[in-house]
């Protein structure tokens, strides 16, 4: 659901004389929250609306008080009576995700995560001085019951759909004991509770003096270890950070935080604690891709498995928790066996894999059906017009489906997400058993009324797709690109 750009008008007008000058739809994350971004002649602002009002008050309540206290967080400028509308302040679009993405594994990106854990350590201590915790989204802290959770998370949406045999009462035994070693952290202080990297935006510095980073969605925070965030931000997935900059990178946090909390820690207890929340992360990721992969059957989780098994192998190798749980070793080393890696880990093509998958986008209506050249017959068509056409609206006639405003219409106003998450389900069976079977050709099409808009960007997904999960050689063809209404 959008709102009327009307009521974000009316509302801007309550702080700023400014014309504006476009408002834009931005993605939308994982969250039922809908976002925008107004533009003046020479600022831009960030409009959120969300339909849960007492999330959007603790988002607003931790920005106003952390502000306060000059930490790396938005200044919220303006609130509708409803309060499911507020304007704030704008950080930009580069996360420093994108950063390692485009840089990779640089002593730039290196000093931009240890920027980020002195802000998350500033933010962690300062932020909790005078915090009413009682305003959080729930008011108990990060203790027992949040850790058992994240671990029965794990059991029931992963280590069960295994279908492989465990002792049940000891590892709930297990599962206590680790709870109640961690839940008696020496420290607690805030804790943001989603630290990753897609949750720091980088931007330049005020005066030009280098980059900042900024916070972003740190409205489900809550009083807890201060470990448990730089768990998340060094093991996330995502971001796969090399052993050594894991390493080196929590020697300088621990440093920062000995020096804002004014005392010296037993680093010993507090590496041991940390090891046990970064395997609680481990084992919350990979129930969170069990749920979504094979519950939900979406096909990028699935994917992701392997990467969190391999996390989850390392660790268990090189690191100790400081607390001995037999049951849950027993079922740890389960997980992370060949066998079970195997069976989540997709068949990948070689250089010498003869297979090559031709993707084609068309118009039903103006070029018909694609040719198969190679003569195999056989492969896909997929009708695209079950999803609403952006060509129907006139910011989008113009475009294509390579544009991220399509891209973005796409994604948030129509089926197409659920629709390709069921065609990678039906491709994948025949991709994979064409490379185990030494096939070459698989030819894969994608209609819509003028092979613009939906057939493009699905040709574009699926491309993405098996080269991502198979490395599979593509050819990718627009064929009627050349009747495309971009003038």
């Amino acid at each position: 659901m959008l709102i009327p750009t009307d009521k974000i008008k009316e509302l801007f007008t309550t702080f700023s004389k400014d014309t504006i000058t476009s408002i834009d739809t931005l993605p939308q994350a994982g969250s039922e929250r809908h976002y925008f971004r107004i533009f003046t002649a020479d600022k831009s602002f960030i409009v959120t609306y969300g339909a849960n009002i007492k999330e959007n008050e603790v988002f607003i309540y931790f920005s106003e008080h952390f502000k306060k206290k000059g930490l790396a967080t938005a200044q919220i400028f303006c609130i509708n009576g409803e309060k499911d509308i507020y304007i704030q302040e704008d950080f930009g679009d580069t996360s420093l995700l994108n950063k390692l993405e485009e840089h990779g594994y640089t002593e730039y990106v290196y000093d931009l995560y240890k920027e980020s854990l002195y802000q998350l350590a500033l933010l962690q201590v300062k932020g909790h001085e005078e915090l009413n915790y009682k305003k959080c989204l729930t008011n108990t802290s990060f203790g027992k019951q949040a850790i058992m959770a994240d671990l029965l998370y794990f059991k029931y949406y992963f280590l069960d759909a295994l279908r492989k045999p465990y002792d049940k009462q000891k590892l709930m035994d297990d599962f206590e004991a680790l709870s109640n070693y961690l839940s008696h952290t020496a420290y607690k202080f805030f804790m943001f509770r989603d630290f990753q990297s897609r949750n720091i935006m980088v931007s330049p510095a005020l005066e030009g003096l280098g980059e900042a980073v900024h916070f972003i969605d740190y409205q489900g925070g809550m009083k807890g270890a201060p470990q448990y965030d730089v768990a998340s931000l060094l093991w996330q997935a995502k971001a796969n950070l090399p052993d050594e900059w894991k390493r080196r990178l929590l020697e300088d946090y621990i440093s920062y935080f000995e020096k804002i909390v004014n005392e010296t820690i037993d680093r010993h207890v507090f590496r041991s604690q940390y090891n046990g929340y970064v395997l609680i992360r481990l084992l919350q990721v990979l129930g969170a891709y069990g749920f979504r992969g094979l519950f939900e059957r979406k096909a990028h989780f699935l994917t992701s498995i392997p990467l969190g098994l391999q996390n989850l192998k390392w660790f268990i190798q090189n690191q100790n928790i400081g607390i001995a749980l037999p049951e849950f070793k027993k079922v740890l080393e389960l997980c992370i066996s060949d066998e079970v890696i195997t069976e989540f880990t997709p068949v990948q093509a070689t250089s010498e894999t003869p297979l090559v998958v031709t993707i084609n986008s068309f118009s039903f209506i103006k070029t018909g059906y694609p040719t198969d050249e190679t003569k195999n017959g056989g492969g896909f068509v997929f009708d695209m017009r079950g999803i609403l056409n952006p060509g129907r609206f006139d910011a989008y006639k113009h475009l294509s489906g390579l544009d991220k405003p399509v891209k973005d219409f796409l994604e948030q106003q129509t089926k197409m997400p659920e629709f390709l998450n069921s065609v990678y389900s039906v491709i994948d069976i025949s991709v994979e058993d064409y490379i185990k079977r030494g096939f070459e050709h698989l030819t894969i099409n994608f209609g819509c009324t003028g092979g613009q808009h939906r057939s493009v960007y699905a040709a574009e997904a699926i491309a993405r797709h098996l080269r991502n999960k198979f490395k599979a050689k593509i050819i990718l063809q627009h064929t009627n690109k050349e009747n495309w209404k971009t003038a």
